[in-house]
């Protein structure tokens, strides 16, 4: 995953650069099918010239799994109403109105957010959260409607802060000699304490 840091411009209306202290990452969907990250992160900087609204994000993952960081995750974003003062909150694309992300997103979200977990510290059971369960709002929209991708989305990300280790074998060696008699001397001594044990010549 490589992140574009592109970051928008100084406003109060969508970087206002007050300091927060980060304990969640929020995740939310753009609402606006089809467009990109740059479409997106264009609109958070133009905020400062247009006086629109007050809206914006931290990252914005594109449709092609492009990342773009927009503001510092130590500066407040607006994207979750009182979220934002805890909240990392990552803005994602999609290619049509159901709000599915592509699986290509979808992997560069998962990785972004198990990057942040990872480097903050932030368990991904609880810290990973949807605008949803900020405010109820109907955000992501696909993971709002369907739960359990969003339970599978959080699974990956777990897995990516903490991989499976694999399973391993140790093996416990009680002696070396010179002498094989010796060593089914040690055999016979361990066999009848119950263990089973085999001599390897090396």
């Amino acid at each position: 995953m490589e992140i574009r840091e592109q970051l928008i411009r100084i406003n109060p209306y969508s970087r206002p650069g007050t300091k927060i202290r980060p304990t969640k990452v929020i995740v939310h969907y753009v609402g606006n099918p089809g467009s990109t990250a740059q479409n997106n992160r264009d609109y958070f900087d133009n905020l400062a010239t247009t006086h629109a609204t007050y809206v914006s994000a931290h990252y914005v993952v594109g449709l092609q799994g492009e990342v773009i960081r927009c503001i510092p995750e130590e500066e407040i974003s607006y994207g979750a109403s009182q979220g934002n003062k805890y909240g990392i909150n990552i803005e994602v694309c999609h290619p049509d109105k159901t709000g599915k992300f592509s699986a290509v997103t979808e992997e560069a979200l998962a990785e972004l957010a198990a990057d942040i977990c990872k480097r903050r510290g932030f368990d991904p059971g609880k810290d990973v959260i949807r605008h949803y369960d900020v405010t109820g709002k109907k955000c992501p929209l696909w993971y709002v409607e369907h739960p359990e991708a969003w339970l599978t989305f959080r699974e990956r990300v777990r897995a990516l802060v903490n991989p499976p280790q694999p399973d391993k074998l140790y093996r416990v060696q009680v002696g070396a000699y010179r002498d094989r008699k010796n060593a089914e001397k040690q055999v016979q001594e361990l066999k009848s304490k119950g263990y089973n044990p085999i001599v390897k010549e090396e």
